[in-house]
C-alpha cells in the first residue's frame, strides 16, 4: 500500500474504530500536526505516527535488511514493544498502557510488522503471537479486511498473505467453508482478461458489486498471489507479462494477469497517474511515485522487471525530493523498487537512499558497503528476503560489517512528512 493510500485510510478507519474501509479513498487524510515533540526512542521520522508508526518503521526495517542494514536495537525493542498481547498490532500506541477495547487493531500493521521481524531474524516470539492473531481474525471469504471483522479487501488479504508466506505458513492450508483460502480471496478481486482493465485488481468491489481496477490494489495483490512480502527481491525477467483468460486460474496466473495489466499501465510515461484529490487546485493527474514503486516492486517479483527499467529510470530522477519530504516509509519503498530491479539503492539518481533512510531513525548498529544489489552478479537465483538468499546476504553482511556502532547519525530530527 502506498504511504498515500495507507495515511488516509488509517485516518478513516482511526475515525470509525473499526469500521470497514472504504473501496477507495477519495478524500485527502487529516493532516498530522508538523511536529511531534514526544516522539518515542527509537522510532523512525519525526512527524505525527499516529496512523503510521508501526507500518513506516516496519517498512525501514525491510529496506535496512535487504541492504546488509542492522538496526538498532533500541528501534527493534520500540517495535516489539507496540505488539498488544492477543499478537494484533495497533498502528501507533502508548505502549506504556496495555492494549484495551479502545485499541484499535490493525491487520495491516500486524502484517507489516511481522515480515519486518521475520527477515530482522531475531524475537521468535512476536512472530508467531502475530501469525496467530491474523489467522484468528481471517474472514469467511477467506481474506482479511483493514480491522478485525471488516470486509475483506485486496491490500489487507495481499499484506497478510505476505507476512503469513514469510513466517512459514501454507496459505493453501487456510481452508474456511466450501474450500475458501487467502488465494481465492484475492482472485475474487480479479478483473478478467479482455477489457481496458484487463488482470487489474480492485480495492473492493462497490454497492453493486462491480470491481474497478485500482493500480495499488493490484502491486499488492501480485505479490500477495504470489505468496511473497513487501521485500521482493532481484529477479531476472522470464518472458513478457500475458494475460491469461478463462475461470479457474491458478494464483501465480492471477499474479502474472495482475503483472500484465501493471505493465501496460506503465508503458510510455513510466510512472501511474495519481487522481486529483476533491477540490485540489491541479485538476490533472500528477505523478503517483509511491504506487509507482510498488508496482516496480510487483513486477520484479513477478519476472518481469524489464518492464519496470523505464519506471525505475523515472524513479531515479523524479523521486528523490518526494521521497525525502516522505520520510521513512516513502524512502523504504524506493530502496525495495531499487533492489528489486538490480539498481543501486546507494546511488539512486545520484542519491543515498540507505544513508537517506538511516537518518531518518537511530544510527544503526552495523551497515555493509557496497550495495548488495549493486555487487551482486546478474543471474537467475533470487536473492530476497523471499527465499533462503537473502539469508545468505545476512551473513555476508555480517561478515563486511565495519562493526557495531558505524552507520550514519541522526544530526537533529530533520523535518520530513509522513504522508
Amino acid at each position: 500500500m502506498s504511504v498515500r493510500r495507507r495515511a488516509a485510510a488509517l485516518a478513516f478507519t482511526a475515525v470509525l474504530c473499526g469500521a470497514a474501509a472504504p473501496a477507495a479513498v477519495a478524500a485527502p487524510s487529516p493532516s498530522p500536526s508538523s511536529s511531534a515533540p514526544d516522539l518515542p526512542e527509537g522510532l523512525y521520522g519525526t512527524k505525527d505516527p499516529t496512523y503510521d508508526g508501526v507500518w513506516r518503521q516496519s517498512l525501514a526495517f525491510l529496506a535496512q535488511k535487504i541492504e546488509l542494514v542492522t538496526p538498532a536495537t533500541k528501534s527493534v525493542d520500540w517495535l516489539v514493544g507496540q505488539q498488544c498481547d492477543s499478537g494484533a498490532f495497533a498502528s501507533y500506541r502508548d505502549a506504556s498502557r496495555p492494549c484495551d477495547d479502545k485499541t484499535v487493531a490493525d491487520t495491516n500493521a500486524t502484517a507489516a510488522a511481522v515480515q519486518a521481524v521475520v527477515e530482522l531474524g531475531v524475537h521468535r516470539e512476536v512472530v508467531d503471537n502475530g501469525v496467530a492473531w491474523l489467522k484468528s481474525v481471517q474472514n469467511d471469504d477467506g481474506g482479511w479486511g483493514y480491522n478485525p471483522g471488516s470486509p475483506s479487501d485486496a491490500n489487507s488479504t495481499a499484506v497478510v498473505n505476505g507476512a503469513l508466506a514469510r513466517a512459514g505458513v501454507p496459505l493453501a492450508d487456510l481452508t474456511k467453508a466450501g474450500g475458501k483460502t487467502p488465494y481465492t480471496a484475492l482472485q475474487t478481486f480479479a478483473l478478467p482478461c479482455g477489457g481496458e482493465d484487463g488482470g487489474a485488481f480492485a480495492y473492493q468491489p462497490d454497492k453493486t458489486g462491480k470491481l474497478a481496477a485500482n493500480a495499488d490494489a493490484t502491486a499488492a495483490a501480485v505479490l500477495g498471489s504470489m505468496g511473497k512480502g513487501m521485500a521482493a527481491g532481484n529477479y531476472n525477467a522470464v518472458k513478457a507479462p500475458v494475460c491469461t483468460k478463462g475461470d479457474g486460474l491458478t494464483p501465480e496466473q492471477s499474479a502474472q494477469n495482475g503483472a500484465s495489466y501493471l505493465a501496460k499501465a506503465l508503458a510510455g510515461k513510466g510512472y501511474l497517474d495519481l487522481p486529483p484529490m476533491p477540490g485540489a487546485e491541479e485538476s490533472d493527474p500528477q505523478p503517483d511515485l509511491g504506487n509507482t514503486a510498488d508496482a516496480v516492486v510487483a513486477l520484479a517479483a513477478a519476472g518481469h522487471k524489464d518492464a519496470a527499467a523505464d519506471s525505475v529510470a523515472y524513479l531515479a530522477k523524479h523521486a528523490q525530493g518526494w521521497a525525502k519530504e516522505g520520510g521513512p516509509a516513502a524512502t523504504a519503498q524506493l530502496v525495495l523498487a531499487a533492489h528489486a530491479t538490480g539498481a543501486d539503492a546507494r546511488d539512486f539518481g545520484g542519491v543515498d537512499l540507505v544513508r537517506q533512510l538511516n537518518a531518518t531513525g537511530p544510527a544503526p548498529a552495523a551497515t555493509a558497503v557496497p550495495s548488495p544489489t549493486a555487487t551482486t552478479p546478474s543471474k537467475p537465483a533470487d536473492t530476497s528476503s523471499d527465499d533462503e538468499g537473502l539469508g545468505l546476504w545476512w551473513i555476508i553482511g555480517i561478515g563486511l560489517a565495519f562493526g557495531a556502532g558505524i552507520g550514519f547519525l541522526l544530526s537533529g530530527r530533520r523535518k520530513n512528512q509522513q504522508l
